[in-house]
């Protein structure tokens, strides 16, 4: 109890740390700015503790798969930090502001090609953006988008080189896949590489699908300014990281779908065995 107790509080303080970081790191926040993050990390800090110290996941998926969700924190953690990291840099710049902007223009310029999802993200600006905006997002987009491809060339290894989730032992699906209905009917195989396709497939598209939506909707809505930090930080970061996540997840879900595949062929090849026997 004591243990779970720990995992769950050290988690809760790390979710709020993550929402937390872009007004600790800023300089020149609000005052409604601060209650804002406060209150949304003490609401995300409740809802994780909640998760975890419960006996078994509603929400989190792969709870008892690491590092699955080790590894999506540490990638949206990375994100927003150095985003919040090169934002300060406008402000108040130091060696490190000065390296990490560096090596975002470096990135920023290297991914922002035709039809590239940094390309769209600065075309989805307005007309009326100032340079400094542009060079913002360039660099913002092309950060964040070097830190989920190097998120998911991590998981690649761990499923595909060091066999993941079977090298941590029984992998139970029904707990690591609360969300996953097996009672919906239908053999739970081809469901699951049905759900692992569609999620990677999203996962491809969403970059270039998200600034076209938005671009669209602008004449209908209001268009989204970042010329906030802290908007540019979230906006940037959700736009590379849940397409990231969705790759993981239908990474994850078709592996799966190959264990349960495997020890099906095995069970039958052991059945006929014995009955030739």
């Amino acid at each position: 109890m004591f243990g779970k107790l720990t995992s769950a509080v050290t988690r809760a303080i790390l979710r709020a740390l993550l929402m937390a970081t872009p007004a600790l790191v800023l300089p020149n926040v609000s005052t409604d700015a601060i209650h804002i993050v406060i209150l949304f990390s003490l609401f995300a800090a409740c809802l994780v503790f909640i998760e975890y110290f419960s006996t078994y996941p509603s929400i989190v998926e792969f709870r008892y798969a690491p590092p699955f969700n080790r590894l999506r924190f540490l990638a949206i953690f990375l994100t927003v930090f150095i985003l919040s990291v090169i934002g300060r840099g406008q402000y108040e710049p130091n060696a490190l502001t000065s390296f990490l902007s560096t090596l975002g223009i470096v990135v920023g310029d290297a991914i922002d090609f035709p039809y590239s999802p940094v390309r769209l993200m600065v075309i989805m600006l307005p007309d009326n953006a100032t340079p400094e905006l542009v060079m913002s997002v360039r660099v913002a987009s092309g950060m964040s988008y070097l830190v989920s491809l190097m998120t998911l060339a991590v998981f690649f290894f761990y499923v595909r080189i060091l066999g993941w989730p079977a090298r941590n032992g029984a992998f139970n699906v029904w707990i690591n896949l609360p969300l996953f209905d097996p009672t919906a009917g239908g053999d739970v195989l081809p469901r699951l590489q049905r759900d692992g396709r569609l999620n990677i497939a999203l996962g491809f598209l969403m970059p270039f699908l998200i600034p076209a939506i938005i671009q669209m909707m602008s004449d209908l809505v209001d268009p989204i300014y970042l010329d906030d930090p802290m908007t540019l930080i979230w906006t940037i970061s959700a736009w590379a990281f849940i397409p990231a996540s969705l790759i993981m997840r239908g990474m994850a879900m078709g592996r799966v779908a190959e264990m349960i595949d495997e020890n099906r062929r095995r069970a039958y090849a052991a059945s006929q065995a014995m009955q030739a026997a």
